[in-house]
């Protein structure tokens, strides 16, 4: 089998960032990616030539991403459309389960001493009346649309939900020649003000996107939400309402727009450490988070994780928790690595900024109120709100329990994009996922034996220290 002194599954700013230091440090390294270029969601880019005129068009420190992708790509095996399945523990450190290629997949196994998971997050959905119409996407959805294809998601854009994150989006839509009719926050912006401790740097940021919104004639609306979207085949319209501080409904007016480009947040990927066994805590916001040392190790020995799988905090908080990650690794693994006092420091300053935006723009649970009774909750399995409401009748106390009785969480996602809800309307915090296949595989590969697969020219396994 393959050998390697260290696994990295994740290509965006924490793996690279991992991989780079944990090579740099002489460690042989293999960096795995589902994507087809790396960069991970925030330096999501268009293929080589694509847009040659505007590199890095829409990214923060692009010149930034080129070089440490370089560094990573000269120093270590990168491996991009490797979506992996499973992670396990085995003899001679991890065993990693990935499919490899676009259409045509082939299983391939990775075996390494120590294993860096940095597999980042995805958009937190709500369900509201209409959410399931074409034209209706997770802001998440219309930034991917933006950066990888330079393609904005609609004519007339609305933009809704809560997070720092709506301010990028709504900026870069109007700045590719959308006409994007307002960014629209749930919570009221003064609490949101209250809450935040502001870093200079992300202070200038947030300000250049507020300009931006400015120079196009976008509004910025605070306790305001989307919460119903109309249309009979597409979406034609949104019902937008300004909203108490628990998020109720106050009053309401309808817009007509095409698209609705809407986020509540992101929720950290948890399948991997979660399979690991890997221990959680409650994040800033409630919901799961692996937890970590100072150097970024997991309750498991040998496994460590970094960026959102640690707390939803950014790319720049990312990219340097996954180089003090390739750092503790290289040391753990007895290479000589310089001393470096500040990144903790830096860490605990961005942590903490982190913490305080996640608090400053919590979910309420005046989303219940949006529901009506055929209001899709489940899209995979499509499940309406009032089956949940009759699981709940019938003696469903917790999410466990309601997903049996009405079948959320059972389809294609596993309650990845319903989970959420499914929590909340259960009145309890959101539990991390207990999947033991992390990505959609063939039963033909699940029946395969334990070492097909493997791909030869490596080095043979070393013992874990």
């Amino acid at each position: 089998m393959n050998g390697y002194d260290l696994a990295v599954v994740g290509g965006g700013p924490a793996g690279l960032a991992g991989a780079a230091a944990a090579a740099r440090a002489g460690l042989s390294v293999v960096l795995l990616d589902s994507g087809a270029r790396l960069g991970g969601q925030y330096f999501r880019h268009p293929a080589e030539g694509f847009h040659a005129a505007r590199p890095g068009a829409l990214h923060h420190g692009f010149g930034r991403f080129l070089r440490l992708a370089a560094d990573v790509t000269a120093r270590a095996d990168v491996r991009l459309n490797h979506r992996v399945w499973s992670v396990e523990r085995g003899a001679d450190g991890v065993v990693v389960r990935c499919l490899a290629g676009d259409r045509e997949e082939r299983p391939v196994t990775v075996t390494a001493r120590r294993l860096l998971i940095a597999t980042g997050a995805y958009d937190r959905s709500l369900p509201f009346p209409g959410w399931d119409l074409p034209g209706v996407l997770t802001a998440g959805g219309a930034q991917a649309l933006l950066k990888g294809d330079l393609v904005a998601a609609g004519r007339r854009i609305v933009v809704a939900g809560t997070g720092p994150f709506l301010l990028p989006v709504g900026a870069g839509l109007a700045a590719a020649g959308a006409d994007v009719l307002g960014v629209y926050e749930a919570n009221p912006l003064a609490a949101i003000a209250l809450r935040a401790r502001p870093l200079p740097g992300k202070v200038a940021e947030a300000a250049a996107y507020g300009l931006a919104l400015l120079r196009h004639r976008v509004p910025f609306r605070g306790g305001v939400a989307v919460v119903a979207a109309h249309g009979e085949r597409e979406l034609t319209g949104v019902t937008l309402a300004q909203v108490d501080a628990n998020w109720r409904p106050l009053r309401t007016r309808t817009v007509a727009c095409d698209t609705l480009a809407v986020g509540y947040g992101f929720v950290p990927q948890l399948d991997l450490p979660v399979q690991l066994g890997c221990a959680t805590g409650p994040g800033a916001d409630g919901g799961p988070v692996v937890t970590v040392d100072a150097g970024m190790r997991t309750s498991v020995p040998g496994v460590y994780a970094a960026g959102e799988s640690t707390g939803i905090g950014g790319a720049e908080l990312a990219e340097l928790e996954g180089l003090i990650a390739g750092r503790a690794v290289a040391a753990d693994l007895g290479r000589r690595v310089a001393p470096a006092p500040a990144l903790p420091r830096r860490r605990d300053r961005l942590a903490a900024f982190a913490a305080a935006l996640q608090r400053a723009y919590p979910v309420r649970d005046g989303w219940h109120s949006w529901l009506r009774p055929g209001t899709i909750v489940c899209r995979c399995e499509e499940v309406p709100y009032s089956r949940v409401a009759e699981a709940r009748r019938l003696g469903a106390r917790d999410a466990r329990a309601i997903k049996l009785l009405a079948r959320p969480g059972m389809g294609w996602c596993q309650g990845r994009v319903c989970g959420h809800a499914i929590a909340s309307l259960a009145g309890e915090p959101p539990a991390p996922p207990r999947r033991p296949i992390a990505q959609p595989v063939r039963l033909g590969d699940l029946a395969a034996p334990p070492d097909s697969g493997t791909e030869p020219g490596q080095a043979p396994p070393k013992e874990i220290r």
